[in-house]
């Protein structure tokens, strides 16, 4: 992007090292930050974060709080704890605590509270709480070249996670479409994201990874992918896509079906790809943790410098 004065910078995704879809979109006048959380997979395959992935995920930490040090809008899709900072975040999340002063003071558009139970509604009003009157629920509005969804499904038209809401960014021409969390499951938010004309959208792609996720649905997600890149110049899928190796192949295939790029977030940053998430198992033989050192790190007893070091040199001997 940038014939339009317009830049994109993908700062937490899966294929990045962490859960997010955090970016930061660049204008003139403005530097809107988009779902700013970061998170890392609690436990998978019966294992808790490797200090490498742990390593990483600070440093996108440290990324996202350094864009919202800088920004003028924060937009939020949802309050899932993988896409914004939490009041009781867990060693591996973003706490509302390390927030930058300047953070009270942005132009902050967020999905409504209203169809919100539990959880959800109560890191809706932790945000409120901070943001005061800066907060605009925005779905459904266009505001200054922004203009929001109304709220789509989280996945499936009739599943249980709840709805998102997508964010359409446009400047001299040229469209930016941040699609969180839809997962390529439901044909009526890709007709949206169609009718919108994006130059470049930034999705979440289906959850391979997941067994419940049946047959029906892995085919819905293929052909509206096919669709999607068959209709947008430049296709970023990632998020719970790259949470396994199926979904990396996944992707790879759909780019040779549709005869050209459909990239990841590292793919499009051009970093290489780091699924650390999907290779949890693989680096805890590589590099095999010290019983407690989890909790030692939650206590601030640890040195991440010297895992994050010893990952790179592993790396770059693959």
């Amino acid at each position: 992007m940038g014939k339009g004065g317009m830049g994109l910078e993908i700062i937490g995704a899966e294929s990045l090292g962490v859960r997010s879809l955090c970016c930061r979109v660049t204008l003139p006048n403005r530097r809107i930050v988009i779902d700013p959380g970061v998170a890392l997979g609690y436990v998978r395959y019966g294992l808790r974060p490797h200090p490498v992935q742990i390593a990483v995920g600070r440093q996108v930490r440290d990324r996202i709080l350094a864009a919202l040090e800088d920004a003028t809008d924060v937009v939020f899709s949802h309050f899932h704890a993988d896409h914004v900072p939490l009041m009781d975040a867990n060693p591996y999340q973003l706490s509302v605590c390390s927030l930058p002063h300047s953070f009270r003071g942005l132009r902050a558009w967020s999905k409504s509270g209203y169809d919100l139970t539990g959880v959800m509604r109560r890191r809706f009003h932790d945000v409120l709480d901070l943001l005061g009157s800066n907060m605009k629920v925005a779905e459904g509005r266009t505001v200054d070249g922004l203009s929001f969804s109304q709220s789509v499904p989280h996945g499936a038209p009739d599943g249980n996670m709840g709805t998102v809401m997508m964010t359409r960014v446009e400047m001299g021409g040229e469209v930016f479409v941040h699609a969180s969390d839809i997962q390529l499951l439901d044909a009526s938010t890709i007709d949206l994201l169609i009718d919108w004309r994006p130059d470049i959208v930034l999705a979440a792609g289906p959850p391979l990874y997941l067994d419940r996720l049946s047959n029906a649905l892995r085919d819905t997600a293929w052909r509206n992918a096919v669709r999607l890149a068959q209709h947008v110049d430049v296709v970023i899928l990632d998020h719970h896509l790259m949470r396994s190796q199926k979904g990396e192949s996944w992707l790879d295939a759909l780019s040779e079906t549709v005869g050209r790029q459909v990239y990841c977030a590292a793919d499009y940053m051009r970093h290489p790809r780091r699924l650390l998430e999907a290779e949890r198992k693989q680096w805890y033989k590589k590099m095999p943790v010290p019983d407690g050192w989890n909790e030692d790190y939650a206590q601030g007893k640890v040195d991440l410098d010297s895992y994050f070091d010893q990952y790179l040199s592993l790396w770059k001997a693959r």
